[in-house]
């Protein structure tokens, strides 16, 4: 009830309604309040309030706010015609519920009770005045008639009314004979007002009442109706009661109205009827109203708790990030630590050296010095016997003692610059790049079905990541079984979102599904998808892998060759499981050559005849008959052999390991070959004097039942 105040508050004065009346915007006004924003026109420029007898909603007509300029969003001001805004002549003032509102210069009486009722009491309305909702800023001018014009609300006056008896009036119990007591229920069938000892000796939970429903007084007194309905009468003739409905002008009339007013040509259904449709509208539009309130409950309850999450979670992230940053900030200060201790080392090291060096000179200079007065008192003998028998020895010593004193003696052993350099800039690059990397492993990707598709033997898959999602991902890895419900195995690693899968088993069922990766590590894997290859094989022959002299036309469904010896060409797709069968028809055959037909591996040799080596199982035929022929071993020479648009057809089937030949649609001699398994590519050799078109997806031949099947066959 408290959130429904809102809407029984006039949007000027803040208030409760009173003698609320209803604009034709659909906006509800108090008839003071009405009165009090309205504003003089000027009568020179002001134009004539046309009446449309066409309009669907009211006698008054909106202005063109654009062209008139009655009301400025600048200012929120109420002009003049003209295409110019003038100012307010009084302060502007803003109502309780934020709304601007500009009081009439002239002081208006206070309001008066039933001033649509009697228009005597109503105090004149200026002529040519403009009233502007001051909900959506749409304004008109008003007729003759003033504000009687407009229809009073009397369905919101008593909603009003209820509501504010509800929040004063305490509802007391309606059967205690003395002093009743405050009423705690309210019985909607009874329509009666208990208290709790008056429920349970008049009203007990048992036999007819059982069914009642028993309600808070508070919403009992809200439903219950506090007066008979009033009879409301037309506002432009206001002793008759509206009766009708006027469909075109959505609005009730009364019958004086369908016979004299604009209503007249009007479709006018009866207002009961009206009145219960429009209830019934009300009342579905509600429901669905009410489920999306619901929602938003739920959401709310949800954004609540993710308020809750966040902070939980940013106390935790926070602790965690000072933590990082702490340890970061130890092992820079033991590191620190480390290169003092080295540049300590260095320090001691110089000062050793140094002073080492300095002692070192330090004797040798006494010792200099010494041999230099030595030498100066000898010269100043005046013997010359006795000087002769020391000089010599003395001169040795001077120039040894001179030699001493040679080069680099004299020069400093260490520097006293440090020759170290602290190479901080990468460290300091790292830590301005220092940011945050997400730290959740991704969500599990989304397949996208309606870009995933199987054509023939090959799978394409689409895939993307949710879309709320806002971990960072690496890469993609996409797995498929085996085709028969084995293991899953990967097929693709990369920043892909698609990727198209070839060389399937035909006719099989491949379960797909992939997974994100990012540094932290790898996600879940999407919803497994099944896809199913073609049942039968198209394929056409490879170029890729065909001998040089071999030459391809008709979409490499044909094939020659410009070399007179026998040359190989294999188609593009392999088989390893299944029954599959093709035919190869002979488009041109001179000079009765031998082309072989059959199944070959992938290293097969591509330059002498089909089945010469280990590689290849094939027949070989001319003109009269035909052999096998595997690893140059040739058996089962068969009559019967081909010609200008003779048919040779190839019979591969997995589940019995067999390999059988045909020509115009008959066996050509047993079972060619048993045993067969692994992974084989058709394949035909051939010279220049043959041409041959290849036919594929072609059904099983009817004489033919496949076996039991074997589903060992390997991977493709």
């Amino acid at each position: 009830m408290d959130e429904m105040e809102e809407e029984l508050k006039c949007p000027v004065c803040g208030s409760f309604f009173r003698e609320p009346i209803i604009l034709p915007c659909s906006h509800n006004i108090c008839l003071a309040c009405a009165r009090n924003i309205l504003v003089q026109t000027p009568d020179a420029e002001s134009p004539q309030s046309s009446r449309a007898s066409g309009s669907g909603v009211s006698d008054y007509d909106y202005l063109d706010l654009d062209k008139m300029s009655l009301y400025s969003e600048a200012d929120s001001g109420y002009g003049s015609y003209g295409g110019f805004v003038s100012a307010p002549t009084t302060p502007c003032q803003k109502s309780p519920n934020g709304v601007r509102v500009f009081p009439p210069a002239v002081p208006q009486p206070p309001p008066q009770h039933h001033l649509l009722g009697h228009p005597g009491s109503l105090p004149p309305i200026p002529r040519n005045s403009c009233l502007t909702c001051p909900q959506c800023h749409r304004s008109l001018i008003l007729d003759e008639r003033g504000l009687r014009g407009f229809a009073k609300n009397r369905v919101l006056e008593g909603v009003v009314d209820r509501y504010q008896q509800s929040k004063t009036a305490a509802l007391k119990c309606q059967l205690c004979e003395k002093s009743p007591k405050e009423a705690t229920v309210m019985c909607e069938q009874c329509d009666v007002f208990y208290c709790d000892p008056c429920r349970l000796r008049c009203h007990p939970p048992r036999g007819p009442l059982a069914k009642h429903r028993l309600v808070p007084p508070a919403q009992g007194r809200i439903s219950r109706r506090t007066s008979p309905r009033k009879i409301s009468t037309c506002t432009e003739h206001e002793l008759e009661n509206l009766s009708m409905y006027c469909v075109q002008c959505k609005m009730p009339v009364c019958y004086q109205c369908l016979e004299e007013g604009k209503h007249g040509t009007h479709e006018v259904k009866a207002l009961g009827a009206m009145w219960k449709l429009h209830k019934g509208q009300l009342s579905q539009a509600l429901n669905i109203l009410s489920d999306r309130a619901t929602e938003a409950k739920e959401f709310l309850v949800q954004l609540r708790n993710m308020v809750q999450h966040i902070q939980e979670n940013g106390v935790e992230f926070e602790a965690c990030l000072v933590a990082q940053c702490d340890a970061l900030i130890d092992a820079l200060n033991r590191r620190k630590a480390q290169l003092l201790t080295r540049v300590n080392k260095e320090h001691e090291h110089k000062l050793k050296v140094v002073r080492d060096q300095i002692s070192h000179c330090t004797v040798k200079l006494r010792q200099t010095t010494g041999l230099m007065e030595y030498c100066l008192e000898v010269i100043k003998e005046n013997d010359p016997s006795g000087f002769l028998q020391i000089s010599d020895a003395l001169i040795r010593r001077v120039h040894v003692t001179e030699g001493q004193w040679g080069k680099g003696t004299l020069t400093p052993r260490m520097t006293s610059d440090f020759d170290l350099t602290l190479d901080s800039g990468p460290l300091l690059q790292t830590i301005h790049q220092l940011d945050f990397i997400q730290m959740k492993v991704p969500s599990a990707p989304m397949l996208q079905l309606e870009e995933c598709c199987t054509i023939n033997n090959s799978a394409t898959l689409s895939w993307k990541q949710p879309p709320l999602s806002t971990i960072a991902v690496d890469g993609y890895i996409l797995e498929l079984d085996d085709g028969n419900g084995g293991q899953f195995r990967e097929v693709y690693v990369g920043t892909e979102t698609i990727c198209t899968v070839d060389g399937l088993h035909y006719n099989s069922t491949y379960m797909s599904r992939v997974k994100a990766f990012n540094a932290s590590g790898v996600g879940q894997y999407s919803k497994t998808l099944a896809m199913q290859t073609s049942e039968i094989a198209w394929f056409t022959f490879d170029p890729t892998s065909a001998h040089p002299d071999i030459i391809l036309s008709n979409d490499n469904l044909t094939v020659t060759c410009n070399s007179y010896d026998d040359r190989v060409v294999m188609g593009n797709s392999g088989f390893s499981r299944g029954v599959h069968y093709w035919e190869i028809t002979v488009d041109r055959y001179d000079n009765h050559p031998d082309p072989a037909f059959g199944v070959a591996r992938v290293d097969v040799l591509k330059d002498v005849m089909l089945g010469k080596d280990d590689k290849a199982w094939a027949m070989y035929v001319d003109n009269n008959r035909s052999w096998f022929m595997h690893n140059n071993s040739h058996t089962n020479r068969t009559d019967g052999g081909v010609s200008e648009e003779a048919t040779v057809g190839v019979l591969l089937d997995f589940t019995r390991g067999i390999l059988i030949f045909l020509i115009n649609d008959e066996q050509q001699g047993p079972v060619a070959f048993e045993g067969i398994e692994g992974l084989y590519y058709p394949a035909v050799s051939l010279n220049r004097n043959v041409q041959v078109t290849l036919h594929t997806g072609l059904p099983i031949p009817d004489f033919y039942t496949p076996g039991e099947a074997d589903l060992s066959g390997s991977v493709c």
